[in-house]
């Protein structure tokens, strides 16, 4: 039986309490659930994907004598604060544990316990309600509340569904409302290859998609350059310290700026379609290059992604061998440069158009074969930008600017 969707959207309010204490007392009870819960993990030694023996964490006891016992109880003593702010960390005291687990076994973490440093506590709907307009939020149990006037919020008309769950800190409260998704007409489906300087799609009816993210890295080049020239002066000179912080604030602001354009030019442009993106992580991309990894580290490929859920569908896909596999027979080569080469059937392609080929025979649950490639393609009578003159010794096919639509290729206009 197919599960309903819910859309989340959150807005921010700001106030002005002062809820220090509060925040604070409750990052102890989180951490102290943390612990609890750590101490109760089983290694076991056992063979990973690559051969290798390593210790593999066990799955967090679920059992009740535990969770809503023992551990409840601990943490109930000494707390002078609503009751339920008690489920509320053991509730995401798990959670942590188990994205820790789930990134551990990918390689990504190391075994070290989780620590809380940020100052913010997920209140319940038990802890709060909704009365003319105002949200009041229960701290102490008849003595101690806060109230926030949401009456005239200018989200109000933009928000769906019901108000859900709240995030409170020391500036703002976050407001979730939940709501159902409506089913709508799929107009198709679009596979996107996430590259340093462009977002190469793929869509059999539509062809070849360029996105140009030039302006994105020349935002990142130059205050990479700025930060560069000021930091060796920073240890002489304190005052220079601000000088940075504002240029990272600055760089930060122009590329969301950018990013928001270009997942809101995808979203008009195409409306109703499934957007495939590589679940891309750049812990396992970085390398003994200082300067690659400085360029990976400053990638909006997240952000992107992230833009581009709450616009559009999408969904996202496992990278591997995407740039290496042929999209017309399968076999694995190691690309170099522009131009993707097949030792086995010949094939010549732009690499990044055979690496978002792959991700749509993905999405389509499908694998490459020469039938498929060939129906895939038969819009087209060959490709264009391979940067090379055609070999009439390779099995290439007749070369056309008809695969790249120019009307698909889309420059934002300077943000710096």
């Amino acid at each position: 039986m197919r599960k309903d969707l819910y859309e989340i959207r959150a807005y921010n309010i700001k106030h002005n309490y002062n809820v220090t204490d509060f925040l604070e007392a409750y990052r102890l009870l989180l951490q102290k659930a943390i612990d609890e819960v750590w101490n109760k993990i089983v290694w076991v030694e056992k063979y990973d994907k690559e051969g290798k023996r390593r210790l593999i964490p066990s799955q967090p006891p679920k059992d009740k004598e535990f969770k809503h016992h023992y551990l409840r109880n601990l943490l109930m003593k000494d707390w002078s604060y609503s009751k339920h702010y008690v489920d509320s960390a053991i509730k995401q005291a798990y959670a942590i544990i188990k994205s820790w687990r789930r990134s551990y076994i990918k390689g990504e973490r190391r075994i070290s316990k989780p620590i809380t440093r940020k100052r913010f506590v997920r209140i319940k709907e038990t802890l709060y309600s909704l009365q003319n307009g105002k949200i009041i939020v229960s701290i102490k149990p008849n003595k101690q509340y806060l109230e926030f006037d949401i009456s005239k919020a200018w989200f109000l008309s933009r928000a769906k569904g019901n108000i859900g769950e709240l995030i409170l800190n020391e500036k703002y409260l976050t407001i979730t409302f939940r709501a159902k998704k409506k089913e709508k007409k799929v107009k198709g489906k679009i596979a996107w290859d996430c590259n340093e300087k462009s977002l190469d799609g793929f869509n059999p009816e539509i062809g070849w998609i360029k996105l140009d993210l030039t302006k994105l890295f020349h935002i990142h080049r130059v205050y990479e350059l700025k930060r560069k020239r000021l930091q060796q002066e920073a240890t002489k000179k304190p005052s220079i310290k601000k000088v940075l912080a504002k240029y990272s604030k600055r760089e930060k602001n122009r590329a969301k700026d950018f990013v928001h354009k270009l997942t809101t030019q995808i979203s008009k442009e195409f409306k109703d379609f499934i957007h495939g993106f590589e679940d891309l992580r750049k812990q396992s991309m970085l390398n003994y290059s200082k300067e690659h990894n400085r360029r990976i580290a400053t990638t909006n490929w997240r952000t992107i992604t992230s833009f581009i859920a709450y616009k559009s569908n999408i969904k996202f896909l496992n990278p591997k061998n995407s740039t290496k596999t042929c999209s017309r027979c399968g076999m694995i080569n190691a690309s170099k440069g522009a131009v993707y080469e097949c030792k086995a059937c010949g094939l010549r392609i732009d690499r990044q158009l055979n690496a978002a080929i792959n991700l749509y025979l993905k999405m389509e649950g499908l694998s490459p074969s020469q039938k498929l490639f060939n129906e895939l393609m038969k819009a087209w009578s060959g490709f264009a930008l391979t940067g090379e003159k055609a070999n009439e010794g390779f099995d290439e096919l007749e070369r056309s600017p008809r695969l790249v639509n120019p009307k698909r290729f889309a420059c934002l206009s300077k943000t710096t």
